[in-house]
């Protein structure tokens, strides 16, 4: 994995070469939620500028917005994730991640923070 991260607590992994990336919240970001009850996901084939808000996350405590880490295309959202949002919870890394996008400029990517970053920021807030 080639995991980057906002300081917005998402998470955003492009493997290896390819220009699709996915895209989901924090460990952090779903302790600070509490139990994920709702997601309001992009429709596939919209555009984000990045940090445009790209979806909802709506729990027990709070609702969240969620942003685009980088600039792109919608090609997938995760339908399993809308029937079941408390995958957000249980597997924020992994099988509750939020969407995927095709990238329009790589060099966003390249600026958002690794893990050791963005465990300074997590620390520190």
């Amino acid at each position: 994995m080639t995991v980057k991260y906002t300081p917005d607590h998402e998470w955003i992994d492009l493997p290896g070469d390819d220009e699709i990336a996915t895209i989901g919240i924090t460990l952090h970001a779903q302790d600070a939620l509490g139990d994920v009850v709702f997601v309001d996901l992009p429709a596939v084939g919209t555009t984000l500028a990045q940090k445009d808000v790209a979806g909802v996350v709506e729990s027990v405590k709070a609702a969240a917005d969620l942003y685009a880490p980088v600039s792109g295309t919608v090609v997938e959202v995760n339908e399993a994730l809308r029937a079941d949002p408390s995958l957000a919870n249980s597997d924020p890394m992994g099988a509750g991640w939020f969407f995927k996008i095709k990238l329009s400029d790589q060099t966003q990517y390249d600026a958002l923070m690794d893990a050791s970053a963005y465990d300074e920021l997590v620390k520190n807030s």
